[in-house]
């Protein structure tokens, strides 16, 4: 059987990346925690960390590890808050996950927050990828569309993120703006590389301009930014972004149906902690003021 300690110990090596961390930690020697890691992924029988001079990088093994043991640490601590009567504290990390477009909105939000919070950091991780909050790879999830239907998650309405069609006073100067949907069909657009995007402002300027129209295409947000600020095309963004990007200028009235929603998401065994509802509770009061 796997022994918890040497768990526990990996799981800090990981999130500390070095051995010292580690064991300052948890109250050991360094010594300890090599003979706990040595162990285990003897026992495990697969590499968990590439050692180099700087410390310890988990391998894919390891983040799985690493994934699992965090969501075990969190119930347990929630478990002990319990017993104590609430655990009132907010502290340790928190993991937020949500599309890299919405960084500029939720960035300085997170930011305030842990500022409000010193003895919690904050991990803000953004991506494609679907976290799994069922592993413990993340402690609150912002989604976009439709309303999220994994099975034990706690789904809350969190926004609904207008959305405008915007282009760069280069691309005017090149292209002109557009006067009416009608003479979308002869402009050129930023788009995702992906033909599958599922935003409701997809459909609605499919129906109006080819898809030879959109004449660059992206794979990330960053990209997508760039591409619309250089004058490549014109393209859609959240207005609150759109707003703060210097030499960007809305070029259609904003309609209804460009609306996304977003989501907040937890898991049901971690909503309750804590410093999860100390998250939610802030990130609703920060959309308030955003309208």
């Amino acid at each position: 059987m796997t022994s918890w300690d040497e768990i526990r110990t990996a799981f800090q090596v990981a999130r500390l990346g070095t051995v010292s961390g580690a064991a300052d930690a948890l109250g050991v020697h360094h010594a300890t925690v090599i003979r706990h890691v040595d162990a285990l992924e003897a026992r495990l029988g697969v590499k968990l960390f590439q050692r180099h001079q700087r410390g310890y990088t988990p391998t894919e093994a390891g983040r799985d590890l690493l994934e699992v043991a965090q969501g075990a640490d969190d119930r347990f601590a929630q478990l002990v808050g319990r017993l104590r009567g609430g655990g009132e504290g907010v502290a340790g990390e928190i993991v937020v996950t949500s599309l890299a477009s919405m960084a500029p909105l939720l960035a300085p939000a997170l930011a305030d927050f842990q500022e409000a919070n010193p003895d919690l950091v904050v991990r803000y991780l953004t991506g494609e990828r679907l976290f799994r909050l069922e592993y413990g790879e993340a402690h609150v999830a912002l989604r976009a569309g439709s309303v999220p239907s994994q099975p034990d998650n706690v789904v809350q309405p969190f926004l609904r993120l207008r959305m405008s069609l915007v282009g760069s006073d280069r691309y005017a100067a090149r292209w002109g703006w557009p006067l009416s949907e009608a003479d979308l069909a002869s402009h050129r657009f930023v788009g995702l590389d992906d033909t599958e995007g599922r935003a409701p402002f997809n459909g609605w300027l499919a129906a109006l301009a080819p898809r030879e129209r959109v004449v660059f295409r992206v794979r990330d947000d960053g990209a997508y930014l760039a591409g619309i600020g250089a004058g490549a095309g014109l393209g859609f963004l959240g207005h609150l972004e759109a707003r703060e990007v210097p030499g960007l200028r809305e070029v259609l009235p904003h309609r209804p149906d460009w609306v996304v929603p977003l989501w907040l998401v937890t898991h049901v065994d971690l909503h309750r902690t804590p410093k999860v509802q100390a998250a939610l509770q802030f990130l609703k009061e920060r959309a308030r003021a955003w309208g």
